[in-house]
C-alpha cells in the first residue's frame, strides 16, 4: 500500500499535466475575448476549421462577434474580424506579434526547408531591389518574352483551327510556365542547340516540370495540416526530391538568363551559410510562393470576363489603345507587340478587373505568434487581454472582400468597382461611416504583404492582354455556371474552382 500510493499520485499528476496540456482547464479570464475551445479536447474545432474554414468562421462571428478565440490543434487562435480595427494587428511591434515564427513553421512542414536568421529580410531586401522600378522592367521584359514563346510560337502558320481545352487548366498552365522561365532561367542557346531549338526545350522542359508541380499543389492543403495518408506521403516526397533535383544550384548554373532575383538570394544563403542542399529546398519555396497563385488568378480573371460581356468590351478596347499609343499595331506577318512596363501603367480598368478577380478569389489567411502578454485596442475603443503564446489571424474574405457595407452586392463581379466615375483609382470605401484602409488585402498586410506582387500583377496582365490580342476565345457552353471555390484552399491565397470550365481559342494572325 506504501507503494501504491506514490504511483497513484504520480499518474493523477500525470494526467492533470496532460489534461492541462490538451487545454481543458483553460478558461476565459476578465477581459479577454470569447472563448471557444470545442469539444475535442487540444484538437478543438480543426476539423471543422480545415474542412471548411469559411463556413466555420462565418458560424464563430455570428455566435462570438467581430473578436474571439478558438482552440486550433493545440494552439489558441484569436481572429479579429473589425476591419476597422486592423492597424492593431499589421502595425504592432514584431517584439509582441511575430509573422516569421508561423511561416517557418508552415515552410519546414510543406517543404522542408529550415529557415535561417534574417531569412525574411533578404527576401525583402532582393525583392524590393529586383521586383520593384527597374528591376521589375528586367522581369517584365523576360515574362513578355516567354509569354510569346509558349502562347505565339505557331504565329504565321497555318495552325489558326479552333482549339477546345479546359481554362484552368490551360491558365495555369501558361502563366505558370513562363514565370517559371522568367525567374530560373532558359536553356543555354549554346549547349549546340540554337535559339529555336532551346525555346522549343524551354516549352518541353517547363511543361513536364508544371506536370509535376500541379500534383504537388494539388497535395499542398493537407500538407499544410499534416494529415496525408502514407501513401500521398510517399508522393509528396518523391516530388519534392524531383523539385529539390530539378531547380538545384548546380543545375540552374547551366541556364541562361537567371533572374537577378533569383540569384541574390542564391547568393546571399551562400553567404550566410548555408549548404547547397538547403539553397535547393528553398528554390522550390520561391517557385510555389511566385507561381502557385497567379496561374488560379488567370483563370479566374478570364472567366469573369467572359461571362460579363460589358467587362471584356471595355478591357478590351483599353488594351487596343493603349497598344496604338504606343505606336505598335498588331497584324499578320508583323512584329510582335512589345508589351513593356510603362504600357502596363496606362490600364485603370483592366486594374480594376483584376482587383475585383482578387477581391472574390483571393483568400488569405494572415496569422500572428503572440510573443509577449498584449492588449488589442479596437477602432471602437474596447480593449481586450491576449496571452503570449497563443496565435493571433485575420481572414480578410470574410472580414472586408464579401462585407455588403464595404462592398455592396459582394457576390458579384463588377469590373469598375475599383474605379472613380472619372476613371481614376478608387480607394475610398466605408463601413459604418468610417473609411476604411484595408479595403483589399488579397496580398497580405504589413510583414507579410507579399513581396512579388507587382510582378504577379504584370504576369497578371501580360497573360490578358496577349489573349486579347492574339486570340479569338470564348466558352464552350456561354450558359455555364461559374464554378463554386474549391473550399479545402480557404486561406492559402488565390483560391481554385472545384471544377474546370471548358472552353475555345484559336490565333487570329
Amino acid at each position: 500500500m506504501g507503494l501504491l500510493l506514490p504511483i497513484l499520485l504520480s499518474f493523477l499528476a500525470a494526467l492533470i499535466g496532460g489534461l492541462y496540456l490538451l487545454g481543458v482547464f483553460r478558461q476565459r479570464r476578465p477581459g479577454e475575448p470569447p472563448l471557444d475551445k470545442g469539444l475535442i479536447p487540444w484538437l478543438g474545432h480543426v476539423l471543422e476549421f480545415r474542412r471548411n474554414t469559411l463556413k466555420f468562421l462565418q458560424r464563430m462571428k455570428q455566435k462570438h462577434g467581430d473578436v474571439f478565440t478558438i482552440q486550433l490543434g493545440g494552439f489558441y487562435v484569436t481572429f479579429l474580424q473589425d476591419p476597422l480595427s486592423f492597424g492593431a494587428l499589421v502595425k504592432e511591434s514584431r517584439d509582441k506579434l511575430d509573422f516569421n515564427k508561423f511561416a517557418e513553421h508552415l515552410v519546414r512542414r510543406v517543404f522542408g526547408y529550415s529557415a535561417i536568421e534574417n531569412d525574411h529580410h533578404i527576401l525583402n531586401v532582393s525583392s524590393n531591389r529586383h521586383l520593384k522600378g527597374e528591376g521589375l522592367e528586367v522581369m517584365t521584359q523576360a515574362m513578355m518574352s516567354n509569354l510569346q514563346n509558349l502562347m505565339l510560337h505557331n504565329m504565321g502558320s497555318d495552325q489558326r483551327a479552333w482549339r477546345e481545352d479546359s481554362l484552368f487548366a490551360y491558365s495555369y498552365n501558361i502563366v505558370f510556365r513562363a514565370g517559371y522561365l522568367s525567374l530560373y532561367g532558359n536553356e543555354a542557346q549554346e549547349s549546340n542547340l540554337g535559339e529555336e531549338k532551346a525555346k522549343e526545350q524551354d516549352r518541353a522542359e517547363s511543361e513536364a516540370l508544371f506536370y509535376e508541380f500541379r500534383k504537388y499543389d494539388q497535395l499542398f492543403p493537407n500538407l499544410a495540416y499534416g494529415v496525408l495518408t502514407p501513401r500521398k506521403k510517399r508522393e509528396a516526397d518523391r516530388l519534392l526530391a524531383y523539385f529539390w533535383n530539378t531547380l538545384s544550384v548546380e543545375k540552374m548554373r547551366t541556364k541562361d538568363n537567371i533572374s537577378r532575383w533569383v540569384w541574390d538570394m542564391q547568393q546571399a544563403k551562400t553567404e550566410a551559410g548555408m549548404n547547397d542542399s538547403m539553397i535547393n529546398r528553398y528554390m522550390f519555396v520561391l517557385l510555389w510562393a511566385s507561381q502557385g497563385n497567379t496561374g488560379p488568378s488567370a483563370f479566374w480573371l478570364l472567366l469573369f470576363l467572359m461571362k460579363h460581356p460589358e467587362a471584356m468590351t471595355a478591357v478590351k478596347e483599353e488594351v487596343d489603345r493603349v497598344v496604338k499609343e504606343s505606336g505598335q499595331e498588331v497584324r499578320r506577318g508583323g512584329p510582335i507587340v512589345d508589351l513593356t512596363r510603362e504600357m502596363l501603367l496606362k490600364t485603370p480598368i483592366l486594374d480594376s478587373a483584376v482587383e475585383e478577380t482578387l477581391r472574390l478569389t483571393a483568400a488569405p489567411l494572415l496569422t500572428r505568434a503572440v510573443l509577449q502578454d498584449m492588449t488589442l485596442k479596437m477602432a471602437d475603443g474596447r480593449e481586450y487581454f491576449i496571452r503570449q503564446g497563443d496565435r493571433m489571424a485575420v481572414f480578410p474574405y470574410i472580414a472586408v472582400h464579401i462585407d455588403p457595407e464595404i462592398h455592396p452586392d459582394p457576390h458579384s463581379f463588377k469590373y469598375d468597382r475599383f474605379l472613380n466615375p472619372d476613371g481614376t483609382k478608387k480607394t475610398e470605401f466605408y463601413k459604418a461611416g468610417k473609411r476604411v484602409k484595408y479595403y483589399t488585402m488579397p496580398w497580405g498586410a504589413g510583414v507579410s504583404m507579399c513581396p512579388g506582387r507587382f510582378f504577379a500583377t504584370n504576369e497578371l496582365k501580360q497573360f490578358v492582354f496577349l489573349m486579347l490580342l492574339y486570340f479569338d476565345f470564348e466558352l464552350k457552353n456561354p450558359d455555364e455556371k461559374i464554378p463554386e471555390i474549391d473550399f479545402r484552399r480557404w486561406g492559402f491565397g488565390s483560391m481554385q474552382p472545384d471544377r474546370d470550365v471548358q472552353f475555345r481559342y484559336r490565333l487570329r494572325y
